[in-house]
């Protein structure tokens, strides 16, 4: 089945595969580059995104000495900007231990943050021709379905049972294109809902569909347990046009971006409650105007729901030196997470 298994889809492959940029190149930083923006991201929103790093940061050199505001703002609306962090400590370290210049090694690869098992042998794979298979969802999946493993993909046991079968299936004379053959067979072939199982060249051998039983296939062990928190933004904006905004530096969701002044809640809360916050009634010592808020905004994320108001308030004092403020006119030159940037620009 192994030596079958890599033939067709080297067969499939060129005649289905996606003409994207990263494909048109060896160049390491570059398929790093696609690897990290593409995780948990769609192809089709990656594609700016990956173009407009590449245009401002060519090399990792440049990438090195970039500023983390910069990069967080270049990476504003896709979302896990952890992994703009990573991305930016990793060309730092290669910049220092490397002298500037993308490991080639697998050991070195996988060493560098935010790169796990299977980014490093993408990575080792595309750019240096190394014998790594990969294993992503993609890849989970048609194998799964095609050899009619129930061990569930998010198990222990699971992550060791698929590796060991990509490991066997692999290409190693060209696994490269073997891996970029598997994972888009995967994406654009045996779908996770609906694949178009009766042209597919794997039919007649896949265990999964000649048992009925591909809509049941990967398994999955965990359910992610959902937290809600209910977090309440005031546009905070004095009379000379100064806004109260502040960075968050918590090892938490949007770490390192900007947002407006925060009250947090355990429940939905109206906004005669918000008022009797002592942060809040100790800023507003003068007058000021309560504007019409923005409600209800629901923000999903992985493993949180975040449920946002939104409410302008018109200071008629100015604003202590003790807060941090930024005039309206460069608000658009910080990092926002996209729920408050939507708002911003609504506002602006």
């Amino acid at each position: 089945m192994g030596s079958f298994f890599a033939k067709t889809l080297l067969k499939w492959y060129p005649l289905h595969k996606r003409d994207l940029p990263w494909r048109h190149t060896q160049d390491p930083y570059k398929i790093w580059l696609s690897e990290i923006i593409m995780q948990q991201t769609q192809i089709i929103q990656g594609l700016s995104y990956y173009t407009k790093f590449t245009k401002n940061y060519p090399t990792v050199k440049h990438l090195a000495k970039a500023h983390e505001d910069e990069v967080l703002k270049l990476w504003q609306g896709l979302g896990y900007y952890s992994r703009a962090r990573n991305l930016l400590a990793a060309a730092k370290y290669i910049l220092k231990e490397h002298n500037g210049k993308f490991p080639s090694t697998h050991a070195q690869i996988i060493a560098l943050k935010g790169v796990g098992d299977y980014t490093a042998a993408a990575i080792s794979s595309f750019a240096f021709n190394l014998p790594f298979a990969v294993v992503d969802g993609n890849v989970y999946r048609l194998l799964s379905r095609v050899f009619g493993i129930k061990t569930p993909i998010d198990s222990s046991q699971g992550k060791k049972e698929f590796q060991k079968l990509a490991n066997s299936l692999l290409d190693v004379m060209q696994p490269g294109i073997y891996n970029q053959a598997i994972m888009e067979f995967g994406s654009q072939q045996c779908k996770p809902v609906k694949p178009n199982c009766e042209v597919c060249p794997f039919n007649d051998k896949c265990l999964a569909y000649n048992s009925n039983k591909v809509s049941e296939l990967p398994v999955k062990l965990k359910k992610l347990a959902i937290k809600k928190r209910y977090l309440n933004y005031f546009l905070m904006i004095d009379k000379k046009g100064n806004v109260i905004t502040q960075q968050r530096t918590k090892k938490d969701i949007w770490q390192g971006l900007f947002e407006l002044f925060l009250i947090e809640t355990e429940a939905e809360t109206d906004i005669k409650q918000l008022l009797k916050y002592k942060p809040l009634k100790l800023m507003l010592s003068n007058e000021f105007t309560l504007e019409k808020g923005k409600k209800n905004y629901k923000h999903i994320l992985s493993h949180q729901h975040l449920y946002i108001n939104f409410y302008t308030i018109r200071y008629k004092g100015t604003f202590a030196n003790s807060y941090h403020v930024t005039a309206t006119k460069k608000l658009g030159n910080l990092a926002w997470p996209r729920a408050i940037d939507r708002f911003l620009n609504f506002v602006f």
